[in-house]
Parts: structure tokens; C-alpha cells; sequence
């Protein structure tokens, strides 16, 4: 493994685990309380409304085209660059008295007054009924990848493993939803897609420094299971720098310069990075230690796949 970082001594993270795993309840806490008294501000791919692609023959100008469309009695309409500076993608809520043939009209005249050069180019309607499904889906896809992820976890170390792990990757999943709640930035399917992403991601890093636990277990024998997780995640540290350091730049890069479109997902993005690390070192680690695990627990289990029982004798 490469190593830029080389460090001369064990850090010893798990003298501040109740520390850091303390900090962690009270901004999963906090996360949770936003969630309940805020809730997201779901999109209009998840509440239904009408979506409108516009072009412009030069860079439009999406304050002018907010102002208007406000004057045009547009309320809550969200306006975004989409593909190019010219080309503009239009969000617009669910309206009960008006359909979406009626609504797309009076875009474009408030749009008119403001540029005569404007041409639509698509309309699509999303009805509350298919944003509801979508948002159970969504829901869906989440529980079912964090159960994939505890089976995972289990099956490739230890239960105590796949319960430090799920509850580290919810962790970073519950604070990505509270800040986008208390902040009350939009949530839509682009962000789901980040969030979805960063569990992948977050569980990656987890894996890592579980691997190196499991064989420093084998390896250092008489060392005091703490130590030993403080060794292990010293020994990943440099691998843990590099890859959120170079993940990070791409996402910034994302976040400051891909348009407003891939805004809210790079920042969904930037979120889950940032608390990965944090989650997967000292909040996943912790807990393996509030959760009793063992030196035996993988000594026995190398026995028995030998064909040897724990108590010595030939099976």
C-alpha cells in the first residue's frame, strides 16, 4: 500500500471513543430532531409538478427569469442551468386548479416578457401519485442496501462488525437527511442517488480498517484488543488521507463549477465524505469495543473451520 503519510507513533484514537461517539449522538440527535420538526423539502420529483425544458440563443439569465416568473405569479418555482448556459430546466409544484398544458402556457408568456428569444423545448408532468412512489421507493432502496450491508458485514467478519458498521453508515446517512432538512435545501432523486452512493462509500472506508482489525487480531496476539484497534487505524491512516483527499477534490470541483443541477448532489456528496471518515474511524471503532468484541471471537472461529472444536479436541 502506498504511504505519503507515514506516522512515527500509534495515535491513540480509542482513549476519545466515548468522546467522539458522544459528539456523534448529539449530531445524530440534532439530525433527527430536523427531520421530524422540519421534514425535507422534497422536490417535485417526489411532491409531483411540471417540469419544463427552455432554450435561449444566448446565456440566459436565470434572476431575470426567476423575477419574471414571480411576476407571473409563480410562487415556488425552482430555475437551473441544464447541459448549457442557454439551455434552462424549470421545476414548478403540483397545482390542483390548473393542468399542465395550462401552466406551461403561462410560463412561457411570463417568460416572453422578459426574452422573446425563449423556446420550449420539453414539458413533463410528474403527478402527486407517481411522487409518492417514487419516494416509497426510495425509502425502499435505502433499508434494502442497509440490510445488504449488515449481511455483508456479518458474513464476511463478525455480528459485533455489522452492527458497528450499519450504525456508523445510518450515522452519516441520518446527517446527510438532518442538514438538508434544517437547512431545508431541496431533496430530490439526484440527491437520493448521493445519498445511496455515500452508504457505498462510507461502508468502503469501514471495511478497510475492520480488514486491517481482523488481521492484527491474528497477528498481534498479545497486544490489548484497544491498542490494537488504535494500531490498525494508524496503519490505514495514510490510505484514509489519499482517497477522501482526492474524492473530495472531484466533488468540490462538482459542487463549485457543475451548475445548479449537480449542486445539491455534490453537496449530499461532500457531506457523507467529510462524516465518513469520522464515522468509519471513530464511531464504527468504538463501538466494537462497547460491543465487547474479542480476541476469541475470530480465534474460534479459525478453529472450527480447521476442524478443531474450541476446547481442543479433534472434530
Amino acid at each position: 500500500m502506498i504511504r505519503f503519510f507515514d506516522v512515527d507513533r500509534v495515535i491513540p484514537f480509542m482513549r476519545y471513543g466515548k468522546v467522539t461517539t458522544t459528539i456523534s449522538l448529539g449530531t445524530f440527535i440534532f439530525a433527527v430532531w430536523a427531520l421530524w420538526a422540519q421534514g425535507l423539502n422534497l422536490g417535485v420529483d417526489f411532491t409531483g409538478g411540471t417540469v419544463m425544458e427552455v432554450a435561449y440563443s444566448e446565456p440566459a439569465q436565470l434572476d431575470k427569469i426567476r423575477s419574471s416568473l414571480q411576476a407571473g405569479g409563480f410562487r415556488e418555482v425552482a430555475v437551473q442551468n441544464f447541459g448549457t448556459s442557454r439551455d434552462v430546466l424549470i421545476r414548478l409544484p403540483v397545482s390542483q386548479a390548473e393542468d399542465a398544458a395550462h401552466i406551461s402556457n403561462k410560463v412561457m408568456d411570463s417568460l416572453k416578457t422578459q426574452s422573446s428569444d425563449v423556446t420550449l423545448k420539453k414539458v413533463d408532468f410528474v403527478g402527486p401519485q407517481v411522487g409518492k412512489e417514487l419516494y416509497d421507493s426510495g425509502a425502499l432502496a435505502l433499508f434494502v442496501v442497509a440490510v445488504g450491508i449488515m449481511i455483508y458485514l456479518a458474513l464476511r467478519f463478525e455480528w459485533r462488525f455489522a452492527i458497528s458498521g450499519i450504525i456508523a453508515n445510518a450515522h452519516d446517512v441520518v446527517i446527510i437527511l438532518g442538514l438538508f432538512a434544517f437547512f431545508q435545501w431541496e431533496f430530490t432523486l439526484t440527491v437520493l442517488a448521493g445519498v445511496l452512493a455515500i452508504l457505498g462509500y462510507s461502508v468502503n472506508e469501514s471495511v478497510v480498517v475492520f480488514d486491517r482489525i481482523r488481521e492484527n487480531i491474528r497477528k498481534m496476539r498479545k497486544t490489548e484488543i484497544p491498542d490494537l484497534i488504535d494500531a490498525s487505524i494508524t496503519q490505514t491512516f495514510s490510505r484514509t488521507i489519499i482517497t477522501h483527499l482526492s474524492t473530495q477534490i472531484m466533488v468540490l470541483a462538482m459542487l463549485f463549477f457543475g451548475g445548479e443541477a449537480l449542486h445539491n448532489f455534490a453537496l449530499a456528496l461532500t457531506i457523507g465524505i467529510m462524516f465518513g471518515i469520522y464515522s468509519s474511524v471513530l464511531v464504527a471503532s468504538p463501538l466494537l469495543l462497547m460491543l465487547g468484541v474479542k480476541r476469541e471471537h475470530f480465534l474460534r472461529a479459525e478453529k472450527e473451520k480447521e476442524g478443531v472444536a474450541p476446547d481442543g479436541a479433534q472434530v
